[in-house]
């Protein structure tokens, strides 16, 4: 095993995001369940964009989020995503390559247009999601290669990707050529409704050595489990013997790996705004802290300083130079 030119490759669904806020009426009568992502066509998609309020558009992106983030800590950072080589196709690689993230995945010719996320944003913050995936769903195991995947201390894989036949294709071929390498992979579950759809294939993967490292919040750990009892989870994740950050938003989070256990604290926002990304950019400072050996715990705090940054404005991209959460400017 080489020197790794990358600390974190990730795979996932190249997305815009459109945010805006929304009360819970609005959800109700779109028949969207507050705090899930919901899977729609271009359709539906150009309805619900007529029916919202002003938005902003930022790229984003499960993944790519993680990936931006981890780049603006310091780190290197890859992503393998496709988009089509259209408007929004131009806006989110500009924006991922301009934080100096390496991405390199040809753009679509043809076929449908890039994915957007229509994020709805009640006025506690949460965040109900309908994405058109779009361009997304032609991403397969064409787009890994096996090199790049060995160049990297670790490959991050969001859960989102194991809806469409060939996204699950991908992340096995991923899979496969990390472990190959001596590699780490690490798996997030994205969403409590993507893991019950695919419940036994992801304890399949977290149980038969096919996930070193695991992200999850609370309402996507219960459900893996099939328990409503946080503890229960955080046993049975236990059980698994691998490396695991297990989110609770105001609660913070808590962090396993062999025999340690760390509670780690959250760290308020100035103010709440939405809470897109701030998964994605937890597991931005957690991987950063885990490819600089900085610890469990250290790698824990910086991903709650990451998470509670984005909480404070509307979109998932950091505004602020996360770096200074690593050399204590702030």
């Amino acid at each position: 095993m080489g020197v790794a030119r990358f600390d974190v490759l990730g795979i996932g669904n190249a997305i815009v995001d459109v945010l805006a806020p929304a009360d819970e009426a609005f959800l109700d009568r779109e028949g969207l369940v507050k705090g899930s992502m919901t899977l729609i066509d271009a359709a539906q998609a150009e309805g619900l964009y007529g029916r919202m309020q002003a938005g902003v558009e930022a790229s984003g992106g499960s993944a790519a989020n993680t990936m931006a983030g981890l780049a603006m800590l310091g780190g290197s950072a890859a992503f393998i995503g496709r988009v089509r080589d259209d408007g929004l196709g131009q806006v989110f690689s500009h924006d991922i390559r301009a934080v100096g993230v390496d991405f390199a995945t040809p753009v679509a010719a043809d076929g449908p247009g890039t994915a957007r996320c229509l994020v709805l944003v009640t006025p506690d913050a949460q965040r109900t999601m309908a994405t058109y995936l779009g361009a997304c769903v032609g991403l397969g195991p064409d787009d890994v290669d096996p090199a790049q995947v060995a160049d990297a201390k670790i490959t991050y894989l969001e859960g989102y990707l194991w809806d469409p036949a060939n996204g699950k294709a991908a992340f096995r071929k991923a899979i496969q050529a990390a472990h190959d390498a001596g590699r780490r992979v690490a798996l997030s579950l994205s969403d409590a409704f993507c893991v019950h759809r695919w419940r036994a294939e992801f304890l399949d993967l977290v149980t038969n050595g096919g996930v070193d490292i695991l992200f999850a919040n609370e309402s996507e750990i219960a459900a893996l489990f099939e328990t409503g009892d946080f503890d229960a989870a955080l046993q049975a994740t236990r059980g698994l013997g691998i490396t695991a950050a297990l989110t609770r938003s105001d609660k913070g989070s808590v962090i396993l790996g062999g025999d340690e256990v760390h509670v780690i604290d959250a760290v308020a926002p100035e103010r709440l705004v939405d809470s897109t990304g701030a998964g994605d950019l937890y597991a931005a400072g957690f991987l950063y802290g885990l490819t600089r050996s900085l610890g469990l715990a250290r790698a824990g705090r910086l991903g709650s300083l990451c998470a509670a940054e984005v909480l404070g404005h509307y979109g998932p991209r950091p505004q602020v130079n996360l770096a200074g959460f690593v050399d204590g400017r702030y």
